[in-house]
């Protein structure tokens, strides 16, 4: 479970009662996109023939370019976290990672779901021994990518829900 029990009005839309903008909004998807294309390779060695999470992510990215619709977003999210369910391991969290960038057209609030299982899939990959500097260094990365009008919000939701989220943000700095 990586959404908390009440939503934080930060990651709903304006038209729907809370502050995130359209914009703002759009940044988050792209932002989770790149966290999860960044780890999707651990899926595509294990299962090359599976275009599922691949297209999720590039769902996602068609939604922030308005060239579809949120609910399409959403199909292919399920898709991913379906091409997932019999995997173990980096395949795994990498695919549930596109799963959670495509959610984010639909719930903000799975960009950091998208992050986290980017990060669970680094250090899955890892050598034993190199796991926590591989999940810190994928987090340094993302953090790296963030685009400065969300990432103040993502960091502070990094913080808010880092127990959720198995506590893969909690290393250090910003």
């Amino acid at each position: 479970m990586i959404l908390p029990k009440i939503r934080d009005r930060r990651f709903v839309t304006i038209r729907r009662g809370g502050t995130l903008t359209d914009s703002d909004h759009q940044l988050l998807a792209l932002w989770a996109a790149s966290c999860a294309e960044h780890v999707l390779d651990l899926f595509e060695s294990a299962e090359p023939l599976d275009p599922r999470p691949r297209q999720a992510i590039e769902q996602v990215r068609a939604w922030v370019r308005r060239e579809i619709k949120m609910t399409q977003a959403r199909n292919a999210a399920g898709h991913a976290m379906a091409a997932a369910r019999d995997l173990s391991g980096a395949a795994r969290h990498a695919a549930y990672a596109a799963g959670q960038a495509a959610a984010v057209a639909h719930v903000a609030a799975h960009e950091l779901g998208a992050a986290a299982y980017a990060i669970k899939a680094a250090r899955a990959a890892a050598p034993e021994g190199k796991r926590e500097i591989a999940g810190r260094l994928e987090c340094r990365w993302q953090r790296d990518q963030l685009p400065d009008a969300i990432r103040e919000l993502v960091l502070d939701d990094q913080r808010l829900r880092n127990d959720i989220c198995w506590s893969v943000f909690d290393w250090g700095p910003s």
